[in-house]
């Protein structure tokens, strides 16, 4: 099992849900989330005064899938938060050791 973590533009996440939708994926979590890489943010003008914007708003979206679809995942992310511009994110792949499901007490990839 894995955990993939993407970090993605924000008027990107329909599309990345939508294509996740597409191949099947159930659960993601969604949180709201700032940041920057090697975009360093920006700077803004308010009343006058220039303001440096170091954080950038992000959707960082958390699913959890067995190892097998793992390639598939990446892909429709990938290619769905795409825009060939700097600050269209990253992905990260970490390992699940144990999922277990509240409700039914079910564990593994059955609890997915």
């Amino acid at each position: 099992m894995k955990m993939v973590t993407a970090i993605i533009k924000p008027f990107k996440l329909d599309d990345v849900r939508q294509a996740l939708s597409d191949i099947g994926v159930q659960g993601v979590t969604v949180t709201e989330v700032k940041g920057f890489g090697r975009q360093k943010g920006h700077t803004e003008l308010y009343r006058g005064a220039e303001y440096v914007v170091d954080f950038l708003p992000k959707v960082k979206m958390e699913i959890a899938i067995d190892e097998a679809r793992l390639d598939q995942v990446l892909e429709a992310i990938q290619s769905s938060a795409n825009t060939g511009k700097i600050g269209d994110g990253k992905i990260f792949v970490s390992p699940i050791e144990q999922v277990i499901r509240i409700r039914t007490g079910e564990s593994g990839p059955e609890a997915l």
